[in-house]
C-alpha cells in the first residue's frame, strides 16, 4: 500500500542527528571484506555448490549465526553479542565476504571479535576447500571470471554503474576494504570529525595501500581499489568539497544526499529499480515505477547507504579510505581513527595537519596516493611525513583514552604495524611488489599461499 505520510525535512536530518550521543556512550565499529578462493584452482567461489558461498554461510550457523534470506537465498548472517549488539556477515556483489562488527567499547574488543570471526571462517573454509585473502583488489581474476551473488540490489547497480563511470563494476566485483565507524556527541563535533577525517582519508589510503596487482600483473597502482573510486560515479563519491565550507552540518549533508540519484526502493521484499531517479520526486509520490507511493524513513535510510564518499555520514561517521589487508591492519584502522577522533587534543592536532589544505589539495592528493602512496606530496610535505605525524597523534589519543585489556595493555599496540609503515615510507603494496619481483619470480598466485588468513 502506498505510504501517504510525507517525509519532512526534520525526518531527513534526524536520520543522521539521532546518532549524537554523550562521549560515555561512544562505540567503535569495524568492518572488513575479504576475497574467497578455491584452494585448488584459486578461482573465486560461486554462490551454489559444495564449496560455494552459500555453503560457507550455512556452515557458519554452527557458531550461533542466524540466516537472513532474500527471495529464497541465504544472503547474510546475524549474531548478537553479550551486550545485545548485532554483528552481521554479508555478501558483496562478487561474493566478497564482509564482517560488519557490532559497535564495541574499545579496540581490544574489536580485535577479539575479528579474530573469532576469522577463526570461525577458517574452520568452515578448511572443510569445504576454500581460503580467504585480505587485499584491496582481486590480484588475478577478470570481471567476467567473478560469480555474481543473488541479491536484488546488485542487479540494479550492475546495470546502472557503467552509465556513470568505467570502473564501477570493478568496485562491485573486484575490491575489498577495511572500514571503521565512529560516533559524535553533537552537530559541531560531527563537523569537526568529518572535516578532519575526510582530509586525512588519502593518508590512510597510503598507509593501507595493498592492491598493486590486476589479472596477475602489476597494475601501476599501489591502491588500485582507491583508483577505482575515482571513476565509479561522480554523483556519489569523492572528497565532498562542501564539507569544508562554512555552514556545513546535518542539513547540508541531507541536501547533498537528496541530489544523489537513487538506485532502488524495497517493496514487499523485492527491489524496485529506481536507478537515476530523484529522491525528491519520490518524496512527492511522483515516480512512475511506484505511482502515488511516497518515500519512507526506511527508504531514506536505504538511500544513505548508496552514497560512497571517502567519509560517509549516517547515524555515525564511516571511514572508507583503506584497502583490505591482514588481521593486524583490520585492528589497526579503528585504532588509528579512535586515537585521532575520540580524544579532543588529538582531534585538534590532526586538524592542524590539514587546516591549510585547499580543495585542490584534497582532490589532487586523493588521486596521487593511488600511485605514489607515501611518496605523494601535499602542501609542501610528503605524505610519509604527514602519516608519521598522524600515527603519533593517534598514539597519544589512545594513551589518553587509557582503555586497558586484561593484561593491563592499552590500545596503542594496535598501531605498531602502521608505525612501521609510516616510519619506513614503504607501503604494503610496495612490499608485495618486492616479493613479486623477487621470491615470487613474477608469480602473483603466490599471494594466496603467503598471505591467506
Amino acid at each position: 500500500m502506498a505510504n501517504a505520510e510525507p517525509l519532512t525535512r526534520e525526518d531527513l536530518i534526524g536520520a543522521m542527528s539521532k546518532g549524537s550521543k554523550p562521549k560515555s556512550e561512544w562505540r567503535i565499529g569495524a568492518e572488513h571484506e575479504k576475497f574467497g578462493f578455491d584452494i585448488s584452482t584459486l578461482r573465486r567461489p560461486a554462490y551454489e555448490g559444495p564449496n560455494g558461498i552459500k555453503a560457507m554461510l550455512e556452515g557458519l550457523t554452527r557458531f550461533g549465526w542466524r540466516e537472513v534470506s532474500e527471495a529464497g537465498h541465504v544472503i547474510a548472517l546475524e549474531r548478537e553479542n553479550a551486550e545485545g549488539y548485532t554483528a552481521s556477515i554479508s555478501l558483496e556483489p562478487g561474493g566478497q565476504f564482509e564482517l560488519s562488527g557490532a559497535p564495541l567499547r574499545d579496540i581490544h574488543d574489536i580485535c577479539d571479535e575479528t579474530g573469532r570471526h576469522l577463526m570461525e571462517v577458517k574452520q568452515v573454509a578448511d572443510q569445504i576447500g576454500l581460503g580467504f585473502l585480505g587485499a584491496g583488489f582481486d590480484p588475478m581474476w577478470r570481471r567476467e571470471d567473478v560469480p555474481i551473488m543473488p541479491k536484488g540490489r546488485y542487479g540494479i547497480m550492475r546495470a546502472y554503474m557503467p552509465k556513470k563511470g568505467s570502473l564501477g563494476l570493478d568496485m562491485m566485483l573486484r575490491t575489498c576494504t577495511i572500514q571503521a565507524n565512529l560516533d559524535f556527541d553533537s552537530e559541531a563535533d560531527m563537523v569537526a570529525k568529518f572535516r578532519t577525517s575526510l582530509a586525512l582519508q588519502p593518508v590512510a589510503t597510503a598507509l593501507f595501500a595493498c592492491s598493486p596487482f590486476t589479472e596477475g600483473k602489476p597494475n601501476g597502482f599501489l591502491s588500485a581499489r582507491a583508483n577505482v573510486w575515482t571513476d565509479t560515479d561522480p554523483d556519489r563519491t569523492g572528497m565532498l568539497d562542501f564539507v569544508f565550507e562554512d555552514g556545513f552540518g546535518f542539513e547540508r549533508y541531507a541536501d547533498y544526499a537528496l541530489d544523489v540519484p537513487m538506485y532502488f526502493a524495497k517493496r514487499d521484499g523485492r527491489y524496485v529499480d529506481l536507478s537515476g531517479q530523484s529522491f525528491r520526486a519520490f518524496m512527492d509520490g511522483r515516480l512512475d515505477a511506484l505511482p502515488g507511493d511516497r518515500a519512507t524513513k526506511k527508504d531514506w535510510a536505504d538511500h544513505l547507504t548508496t552514497l560512497f564518499p571517502e567519509v560517509r555520514l549516517k547515524a555515525y561517521l564511516e571511514m572508507r579510505g583503506a584497502d583490505g589487508g591482514p588481521w593486524s591492519r583490520i585492528c589497526g584502522l579503528p585504532a588509528l581513527w579512535a586515537g585521532v577522533l575520540y580524544d579532543a587534543p588529538s582531534l585538534a592536532a590532526a586538524w592542524d595537519l590539514v587546516k591549510d589544505w585547499d580543495i585542490a589539495d584534497h582532490e589532487r592528493l586523493r588521486r596521487d596516493v593511488t600511485r605514489l602512496g607515501l611518496k605523494a606530496e601535499v602542501a609542501g610535505r610528503s605524505v610519509r611525513d604527514v602519516a608519521v605525524d598522524l600515527v603519533d597523534i593517534a598514539r597519544h589519543g589512545l594513551k589518553n583514552r587509557a582503555r586497558f585489556s586484561g593484561g593491563m595493555v592499552d590500545e596503542r599496540g594496535y598501531l605498531s604495524e602502521l608505525e612501521d609503515i609510516a616510519d619506513s615510507g614503504v607501503t604494503p603494496a610496495e612490499r608485495l611488489l618486492e616479493l613479486y619481483h623477487g621470491d615470487w619470480q613474477g608469480d602473483v598466485s603466490r599471494i594466496y599461499r603467503d598471505f591467506a588468513y
